[in-house]
Protein backbone atom coordinates (compact mmCIF):
# COMPACT_ATOMS: atom_id res chain seq x y z
CA UNK A 1 0.00 0.00 0.00
CA UNK A 2 2.20 3.10 -1.46
CA UNK A 3 1.60 5.96 -2.94
CA UNK A 4 1.17 5.75 -7.11
CA UNK A 5 2.63 9.11 -8.99
CA UNK A 6 0.90 9.99 -12.39
CA UNK A 7 3.30 10.54 -14.91
CA UNK A 8 4.28 10.81 -18.74
CA UNK A 9 6.68 9.45 -21.10
CA UNK A 10 8.61 11.11 -23.07
CA UNK A 11 10.90 8.98 -24.19
CA UNK A 12 14.37 7.24 -23.80
CA UNK A 13 17.92 7.71 -23.52
CA UNK A 14 21.38 6.97 -22.30
CA UNK A 15 23.60 8.19 -19.86
CA UNK A 16 27.03 7.12 -18.56
CA UNK A 17 27.35 6.17 -14.98
CA UNK A 18 30.26 7.13 -12.66
CA UNK A 19 32.19 4.04 -13.59
CA UNK A 20 31.77 4.87 -17.27
CA UNK A 21 29.03 2.60 -18.43
CA UNK A 22 26.31 3.11 -20.82
CA UNK A 23 23.07 3.04 -19.22
CA UNK A 24 19.83 3.15 -21.23
CA UNK A 25 16.91 5.03 -19.74
CA UNK A 26 13.37 6.03 -19.87
CA UNK A 27 12.74 9.75 -19.53
CA UNK A 28 9.60 10.51 -17.15
CA UNK A 29 7.93 13.94 -17.36
CA UNK A 30 6.61 13.80 -13.17
CA UNK A 31 5.11 17.18 -13.06
CA UNK A 32 3.39 17.88 -9.10
CA UNK A 33 0.81 16.06 -8.74
CA UNK A 34 -2.47 17.49 -6.47
CA UNK A 35 -3.74 16.24 -3.63
CA UNK A 36 -7.58 15.64 -4.98
CA UNK A 37 -9.78 13.56 -1.97
CA UNK A 38 -8.61 12.10 1.27
CA UNK A 39 -10.36 9.02 2.24
CA UNK A 40 -10.25 7.88 6.26
CA UNK A 41 -10.84 4.27 7.51
CA UNK A 42 -13.32 5.92 9.96
CA UNK A 43 -15.72 7.57 7.38
CA UNK A 44 -14.76 5.92 3.93
CA UNK A 45 -13.83 2.18 5.46
CA UNK A 46 -10.47 2.60 4.34
CA UNK A 47 -7.46 5.06 3.87
CA UNK A 48 -6.45 6.49 0.85
CA UNK A 49 -5.56 9.44 -1.33
CA UNK A 50 -6.85 10.42 -4.92
CA UNK A 51 -3.78 12.53 -6.94
CA UNK A 52 -4.48 14.59 -10.11
CA UNK A 53 -1.87 14.69 -12.62
CA UNK A 54 -0.70 16.45 -16.10
CA UNK A 55 -2.80 19.58 -15.82
CA UNK A 56 -5.02 20.33 -19.14
CA UNK A 57 -4.78 23.37 -20.78
CA UNK A 58 -7.60 25.73 -21.64
CA UNK A 59 -8.78 23.99 -24.36
CA UNK A 60 -8.86 20.62 -22.85
CA UNK A 61 -10.46 22.02 -19.67
CA UNK A 62 -13.02 23.28 -22.34
CA UNK A 63 -14.24 19.54 -23.46
CA UNK A 64 -14.21 18.08 -20.24
CA UNK A 65 -16.75 16.49 -18.28
CA UNK A 66 -18.75 18.69 -15.17
CA UNK A 67 -18.54 16.15 -12.68
CA UNK A 68 -14.58 15.53 -13.37
CA UNK A 69 -13.62 19.79 -13.58
CA UNK A 70 -15.96 19.63 -10.26
CA UNK A 71 -13.16 17.56 -8.41
CA UNK A 72 -10.81 20.31 -9.01
CA UNK A 73 -12.87 23.59 -8.47
CA UNK A 74 -14.11 22.39 -5.21
CA UNK A 75 -10.43 22.56 -3.86
CA UNK A 76 -10.16 25.64 -6.07
CA UNK A 77 -6.96 23.64 -8.12
CA UNK A 78 -6.28 23.57 -11.30
CA UNK A 79 -7.75 20.55 -13.59
CA UNK A 80 -5.95 17.56 -14.47
CA UNK A 81 -6.12 15.27 -17.23
CA UNK A 82 -5.96 11.92 -14.66
CA UNK A 83 -6.85 11.02 -11.44
CA UNK A 84 -5.81 8.22 -9.37
CA UNK A 85 -6.12 6.89 -6.08
CA UNK A 86 -3.66 4.92 -3.87
CA UNK A 87 -4.43 2.68 -0.77
CA UNK A 88 -1.90 3.49 1.58
CA UNK A 89 -1.77 3.27 6.03
CA UNK A 90 -1.22 6.59 6.76
CA UNK A 91 -2.92 9.67 5.17
CA UNK A 92 -2.69 12.08 8.09
CA UNK A 93 0.42 13.66 6.31
CA UNK A 94 -1.23 15.01 3.44
CA UNK A 95 -3.67 17.69 2.92
CA UNK A 96 -6.42 18.58 0.56
CA UNK A 97 -4.80 20.72 -2.51
CA UNK A 98 -0.75 19.88 -1.60
CA UNK A 99 1.23 19.82 -4.38
CA UNK A 100 3.90 16.17 -4.10
CA UNK A 101 6.74 16.31 -6.68
CA UNK A 102 8.80 14.28 -8.04
CA UNK A 103 11.21 14.48 -4.94
CA UNK A 104 9.50 11.94 -3.13
CA UNK A 105 11.19 9.11 -5.43
CA UNK A 106 15.19 11.01 -4.99
CA UNK A 107 15.46 7.97 -1.83
CA UNK A 108 13.91 5.28 -3.80
CA UNK A 109 16.62 2.88 -5.75
CA UNK A 110 13.95 0.72 -7.41
CA UNK A 111 10.20 1.55 -8.88
CA UNK A 112 7.39 -0.21 -10.53
CA UNK A 113 6.34 1.83 -13.46
CA UNK A 114 2.58 0.81 -15.07
CA UNK A 115 1.69 1.94 -18.21
CA UNK A 116 -1.12 0.52 -21.70
CA UNK A 117 1.42 -1.02 -23.98
CA UNK A 118 1.36 0.21 -27.74
CA UNK A 119 -1.56 -1.09 -29.81
CA UNK A 120 -0.54 -3.36 -32.93
CA UNK A 121 -3.59 -3.86 -34.04
CA UNK A 122 -5.14 -7.39 -35.61
CA UNK A 123 -1.92 -9.68 -35.85
CA UNK A 124 -1.42 -13.48 -36.94
CA UNK A 125 0.09 -15.85 -35.03
CA UNK A 126 3.68 -15.83 -36.02
CA UNK A 127 3.80 -12.29 -34.37
CA UNK A 128 1.25 -12.85 -31.62
CA UNK A 129 2.26 -15.92 -30.36
CA UNK A 130 5.63 -16.41 -32.17
CA UNK A 131 4.72 -19.42 -33.97
CA UNK A 132 7.49 -21.04 -36.86
CA UNK A 133 5.34 -20.95 -39.40
CA UNK A 134 5.06 -23.77 -42.44
CA UNK A 135 7.67 -24.85 -45.11
CA UNK A 136 8.53 -21.32 -47.58
CA UNK A 137 8.39 -23.51 -50.56
CA UNK A 138 5.77 -21.82 -53.12
CA UNK A 139 3.79 -24.84 -53.75
CA UNK A 140 3.16 -25.93 -49.82
CA UNK A 141 0.27 -23.32 -49.19
CA UNK A 142 0.93 -23.16 -45.92
CA UNK A 143 3.29 -20.63 -45.11
CA UNK A 144 2.19 -18.38 -41.64
CA UNK A 145 -0.74 -19.96 -41.11
CA UNK A 146 -2.19 -21.27 -37.41
CA UNK A 147 -2.59 -25.03 -39.08
CA UNK A 148 -4.99 -27.44 -38.01
CA UNK A 149 -7.12 -26.73 -34.71
CA UNK A 150 -9.90 -29.24 -35.13
CA UNK A 151 -10.91 -32.22 -32.89
CA UNK A 152 -11.60 -35.40 -33.37
CA UNK A 153 -14.85 -36.97 -33.09
CA UNK A 154 -14.44 -36.58 -29.04
CA UNK A 155 -14.56 -34.43 -27.56
CA UNK A 156 -15.95 -32.77 -30.99
CA UNK A 157 -15.18 -29.53 -30.79
CA UNK A 158 -11.93 -27.20 -30.05
CA UNK A 159 -11.03 -26.05 -26.72
CA UNK A 160 -11.35 -22.84 -25.29
CA UNK A 161 -7.88 -20.91 -24.79
CA UNK A 162 -6.11 -22.11 -27.64
CA UNK A 163 -3.93 -19.56 -29.49
CA UNK A 164 -5.44 -17.71 -31.94
CA UNK A 165 -4.85 -14.81 -34.56
CA UNK A 166 -5.93 -11.20 -32.69
CA UNK A 167 -5.94 -8.29 -31.28
CA UNK A 168 -1.98 -7.52 -29.93
CA UNK A 169 -0.74 -4.43 -27.78
CA UNK A 170 -2.89 -1.74 -25.55
CA UNK A 171 -2.72 -4.05 -22.60
CA UNK A 172 -2.02 -2.21 -19.53
CA UNK A 173 1.21 -3.15 -18.08
CA UNK A 174 3.89 -3.08 -15.08
CA UNK A 175 7.84 -3.22 -14.79
CA UNK A 176 8.97 -4.10 -12.02
CA UNK A 177 12.24 -3.57 -10.17
CA UNK A 178 13.52 -0.79 -12.70
CA UNK A 179 16.36 0.97 -11.03
CA UNK A 180 15.96 5.01 -10.35
CA UNK A 181 19.13 6.36 -12.37
CA UNK A 182 18.63 10.13 -11.43
CA UNK A 183 15.64 12.86 -10.63
CA UNK A 184 16.04 16.49 -11.90
CA UNK A 185 13.61 18.80 -11.24
CA UNK A 186 10.62 17.64 -12.81
CA UNK A 187 12.08 14.55 -14.51
CA UNK A 188 12.65 10.74 -13.47
CA UNK A 189 15.19 8.78 -15.25
CA UNK A 190 14.67 5.00 -15.00
CA UNK A 191 16.96 1.93 -15.99
CA UNK A 192 15.01 -0.03 -19.18
CA UNK A 193 11.82 0.67 -20.77
CA UNK A 194 8.53 0.92 -19.85
CA UNK A 195 5.08 0.42 -21.72
CA UNK A 196 4.00 2.20 -23.94
CA UNK A 197 4.42 5.15 -26.45
CA UNK A 198 6.17 8.70 -25.80
CA UNK A 199 3.54 11.23 -23.90
CA UNK A 200 1.83 8.02 -22.61
CA UNK A 201 0.44 8.06 -19.26
CA UNK A 202 2.79 6.13 -16.73
CA UNK A 203 2.14 5.66 -12.88
CA UNK A 204 5.42 5.20 -10.50
CA UNK A 205 5.38 3.60 -7.21
CA UNK A 206 7.62 2.26 -5.03
CA UNK A 207 8.79 -1.14 -5.98
CA UNK A 208 6.77 -3.67 -4.14
CA UNK A 209 9.47 -6.27 -4.41
CA UNK A 210 12.86 -4.55 -4.13
CA UNK A 211 13.50 -1.79 -1.15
Amino acid sequence: MSLTFIGQKKGMTQVFDQEGKLIVCTVILAEPNTVVQIKREDSDGYNSIKLGGLPMTESQAARAKKPHLGQFAKIQAKPCRVLRESRIDNVEQYQIGQQIDASVFSDMKFVDVEGVSKGKGFQGVMKLHKFSGGPAAHGSGFHRHAGSTGMRSTPGRCFPGGKRASRMGGDRKTVQNLRVVAVQGNVILVEGAVPGSRSGIVYISPAKKRG
